[in-house]
């Protein structure tokens, strides 16, 4: 059975959100040397993976993987700025900003 459109743009979301969440932990893990931080990652990237293959079950496929992508990339160049002291210009920020607008733009789009 199909997934209801209803929950494919939330699993989407839940997938780019734990993208980011996967960034950060291996960040952590220091080259996977640190067991928590580890474990953490391989979760984070199973779970992220297998709510993506969920919301393109009824999502187009562009779309879904450029959000999922987007979102993640977003979320962690958040991360690196609020926690681990990365450069925030306001090129870098503006890029940020044009990554949201487009995400919202396929959103939109369908």
């Amino acid at each position: 059975m199909m997934p209801s459109p209803s929950w494919s743009w939330p699993a989407l979301f839940a997938a780019g959100l734990l993208e980011a969440a996967w960034a950060v932990s291996m960040k952590l893990s220091k080259g996977f040397t640190r067991p928590l931080p580890s474990v953490l990652t391989l979760l984070f990237m199973a779970g992220s993976v297998a709510l993506l293959a969920f919301a393109m079950k009824r999502l187009p496929l562009g779309t879904a993987y450029a959000v999922w992508t987007g979102l993640g990339a977003v979320g962690a160049a958040l991360a690196g700025i609020a926690f681990f002291g990365d450069a925030a210009s306001p090129l870098r920020v503006g890029s940020l900003v044009l990554i949201v607008l487009g995400i919202a733009g396929l959103k939109l789009a369908g």
